[in-house]
C-alpha cells in the first residue's frame, strides 16, 4: 500500500465513525427498548450477601440491553439485583446511545442511581461500566455527589485518560473541520479524545475521589482505547488489572472484553465482593 493511502486509512475510519453517529443505521439487530431478559426487576431487594444493587453503564454506540446480554445474567445468577439504563441519546438517532455530552450523561446516571436506591432501599450502589460507561461515572462521582452513593466503580476497558484510536486522533489537526464535526454531531466522541476539555477537567487534581473503590479491567489487544495502559487509574483504592496477566490465552479486544469475556466477568465479581474473591485464571472462562 502506498504511504499516502496508509495515512488516509485512519482518517477514513474516523469519518465512518462520525457518519454512523449522524445517520441511524437501518436494520439494527435490537432496539434499546427491547425486553431486558430478566434484569431491571424493580421488585428486587438486595440480599445480605450482596447488599448493593449493581448498575450497568453501557458504552458509546451501545444501549442498556445489547451491551449486557451476558454480564447481566452472569451477575443475576450470583444473586445480585442488576439494573441498566440508556443515556446520551441524540435527537434523530433512535438505536445508538452514549453519544451526547458526557457531563450531561452523568446527570442521567445520577437520576437513575437515585431511582435504583429508592426502589431497592439500599444506601449505596456499585457501578460497572464498559468503555465510556467506565469513564462517565467518574464525572458523577467527582462533580455530582455520586461518591456518597457509590461503593465501587468497575471499569471494563474504560478510556479514563482518553484515546488516540490507534493514532487516528493525532491526524485531527491536519484536517480542519473534523474536530468541529465531532463536537457538533457526536459530543461524546470529542469528549473522549486525548486532551479534550472534558478530560482535562475530569482528571485535574487526581483520578479518584475518597471513599470509592476503583477497579479497571484492560486488555492489551484493545484497538479502541489506545494506548491500553491509559485506561489505568492512579490513586487510593485503585486496582488495575490486565487480563493477560491473569490468563495469557485471553485474546479479547475492546468489544469482547465487555460482551462475553467470562474471565473479565470473574474479575468483576471479585471487585463487587472482594471478601469472597477467588483467583482468576484461564479456567474462569468455564465458570
Amino acid at each position: 500500500m502506498l504511504p499516502w493511502k496508509r495515512a488516509l486509512r485512519p482518517l477514513a475510519a474516523l469519518l465512518l465513525t462520525a457518519a454512523v453517529a449522524v445517520v441511524p443505521a437501518a436494520g439494527a439487530a435490537q432496539a434499546a427498548g427491547a425486553p431486558s431478559h430478566g434484569w431491571n426487576d424493580w421488585s428486587c431487594k438486595p440480599s445480605a450477601a450482596h447488599p448493593r444493587p449493581v448498575v450497568l453503564v453501557h458504552g458509546t454506540f451501545a444501549n442498556s440491553v445489547d451491551n449486557w446480554l451476558s454480564l447481566a445474567p452472569y451477575l443475576e445468577n450470583r444473586d445480585y439485583c442488576v439494573f441498566s439504563f440508556d443515556y446520551g441519546q441524540l435527537s434523530g438517532v433512535p438505536l445508538f446511545f452514549g453519544l451526547g455530552p458526557i457531563d450531561k450523561s452523568a446527570e442521567q446516571l445520577k437520576t437513575f442511581v437515585d431511582t435504583v436506591l429508592a426502589a431497592t432501599g439500599a444506601p449505596e450502589t456499585d457501578l460497572v461500566g464498559h468503555s465510556q460507561g467506565g469513564l462517565m461515572p467518574r464525572y458523577y462521582l467527582k462533580f455530582l455527589g455520586g461518591a456518597a452513593k457509590v461503593n465501587a466503580l468497575v471499569g471494563i476497558a474504560p478510556d479514563n485518560h482518553g484515546t488516540t484510536l490507534s493514532g487516528i486522533t493525532n491526524l485531527l489537526p491536519y484536517f480542519p473541520g473534523i474536530q468541529d464535526l465531532l463536537t457538533t454531531h457526536t459530543p461524546a466522541l470529542a469528549d473522549q479524545v486525548v486532551g479534550s476539555p472534558f478530560l482535562t477537567k475530569l482528571n485535574e487534581g487526581g483520578d479518584t475521589v475518597p471513599g470509592v473503590k476503583y477497579t479497571v479491567l484492560a486488555t492489551k489487544y484493545d484497538e479502541v482505547v489506545t494506548p491500553y495502559r491509559s485506561q489505568f487509574l492512579s490513586g487510593a483504592g485503585v486496582h488495575n488489572v490486565l487480563l493477560q496477566d491473569l490468563c495469557p490465552l485471553d485474546l479479547s479486544e475492546h468489544v469482547a472484553i465487555g460482551l462475553f469475556d467470562r474471565i473479565a466477568f470473574h474479575e468483576v465479581a471479585n471487585a463487587l465482593d472482594p471478601a469472597h474473591a477467588a483467583a482468576t485464571t484461564c479456567a474462569a472462562a468455564l465458570s
